[in-house]
């Protein structure tokens, strides 16, 4: 008996202490890198988005980022979604607070990747949601999904700094404190 205990003792530690938030945070940091590296053939020409009132947002590849015209010297995090999307969904409020609360210095940028969305529908979504933040819709979505890497997972997010360079992403729902610390570092 007491043998079963310190095998299963021994077992939980293994199981529980393999993974420590240092050895998730080096991949999390890594892992851009190579999408960043692997993107740099496929972002080689401007994209140009259109917002939910019909704006231009010219996107242009620089080293290790982009530019977003209209949104020089503000840290731009960009965020790939879908209105179907539950966690998309619940990140909402959070990008409203973190928008309200660094307006002059932060552009939000949702990305939507849904084909055959209409403008009617989108509209109708901000409205109810009561978004605050910058949406764009249309097939140069898709095109600006590829030049980050491609997009696998959503929600997706990056932060560039307030010259465009990359700074990190989120996969999936993250809490608004960890976004804030993030955009806090390169403001």
């Amino acid at each position: 008996m007491k043998l079963w205990a310190t095998l299963l003792l021994v077992s939980m530690l293994l199981l529980l202490g393999g993974c420590s938030s240092e050895k998730k945070k080096t991949d999390h940091q890594s892992e851009p890198a190579k999408v960043q590296e692997d993107a740099k053939e496929t972002k080689a020409e401007k994209i140009v988005l259109h917002d939910a009132n019909g704006k231009e947002i010219v996107v242009t590849p620089i080293d290790k980022g982009f530019q977003f015209s209209g949104y020089e010297d503000k840290v731009v995090l960009v965020n790939f979604f879908a209105t179907w999307c539950p966690p998309c969904k619940a990140e909402i409020p959070h990008l409203n607070n973190l928008q309200d609360k660094y307006k002059d210095r932060l552009v939000i940028l949702s990305v939507l990747l849904e084909e055959n969305k209409s403008q009617e529908e989108l509209n109708s979504f901000i409205q109810y949601n009561a978004i605050n933040y910058v949406i764009v819709n249309g097939i140069e979505n898709f095109k600006f999904a590829q030049s980050v890497g491609g997009v696998k997972n959503i929600p997706l997010m990056f932060l560039y700094d307030k010259n465009g360079k990359y700074s990190t992403h989120y996969v999936g729902a993250i809490p608004e404190e960890m976004i804030e610390a993030d955009i806090k570092k390169v403001l």
